[in-house]
């Protein structure tokens, strides 16, 4: 019975930490970005210009645009949550090369981007991207283009706007679906202060939308991809299920790259 006793108050006191650890640190579990200083100098195999924005809190915010002579279109792009600009500048230039010009911007900590992170800030500072490249481009032209932790961003941001294109790589339902697939049996509704409530702000889309999801992705579930593909009411939309692929190699799939190029056209 004494062992018992001591088998079920380890297993209390392990509980009560896991959920100490996500409740104070689920900031740095969902977001790791890298620093870059203010006089980093980006190289990438393709023309770009670095930009930067002031959100209305006087927060400078840093992106890439990628140019081309005649562009194809413009593709808003929003990148998962590990890295910079550094990283993910060199990703988004394979839809450079395919002649479209490219916006990608780091979120509030990441890069040379000021400010802290936080869900509204998110969906505040990519309206202000996507009324930056509106100067430019039309709404018919341009494609909204989420990965990761970036899907969330990209769908409530299309949600608010009317682009004629939304593609999604890996997305999730909710953070709520991802950290349960993660920690099953723990309260985290009580413990959540991030929601990006994809598969809500999805309702409100009237474009086409296309998902790409792996089946062996051990970071967002194929099956939360999934429910939110479930969730569209609008019949404009197709989940490009890549068998096999895990979370940041659906770029190595014939499956990807045999599609790509009509989801983009909006085919």
């Amino acid at each position: 019975m004494r062992k018992l006793k001591k088998i079920l108050l380890f297993g209390i006191l392990l509980y009560s930490i896991i959920l100490f650890i996500l409740y104070l640190f689920q900031e740095k579990i969902l977001f790791q970005p890298e620093e870059l200083p203010q006089d980093y100098t980006f190289q990438f195999d393709h023309t770009f210009n670095e930009l930067f924005l002031e959100a209305e809190d006087g927060v400078c915010l840093n992106a890439i645009h990628f140019t081309n002579p005649n562009p194809k279109g413009i593709i808003l792009y929003f990148h998962g949550n590990r890295g910079s600009l550094k990283r993910w500048g060199s990703i988004a230039s394979f839809f450079a090369k395919k002649q479209y010009d490219v916006v990608v911007m780091d979120y509030r900590s990441y890069g040379k981007s000021g400010g802290e992170v936080s869900e509204k800030n998110l969906y505040n500072d990519a309206q202000l991207f996507y009324n930056y490249i509106l100067k430019c481009y039309t709404e018919d032209q341009i494609t909204i283009y989420g990965r990761s932790i970036g899907t969330g961003i990209a769908v409530k941001l299309t949600s608010d706007n009317q682009p004629c294109n939304l593609i999604l790589e890996t997305p999730y339902y909710d953070i709520k679906d991802i950290v349960e697939s993660w920690l099953p049996h723990f309260p985290t509704n009580m413990l959540l202060r991030y929601k990006i409530p994809s598969g809500k702000f999805i309702q409100e889309v009237a474009c086409n939308i296309t998902i790409y999801h792996g089946t062996n992705d051990g970071v967002v579930p194929y099956k939360s991809g999934e429910k939110l593909f479930k969730s569209i009411l609008i019949p404009n939309k197709r989940m490009i299920t890549i068998e096999e692929g895990s979370h940041n190699d659906l770029i190595e799939f014939d499956e990807y790259l045999n599609t790509i190029d009509a989801v983009l056209k909006n085919e």
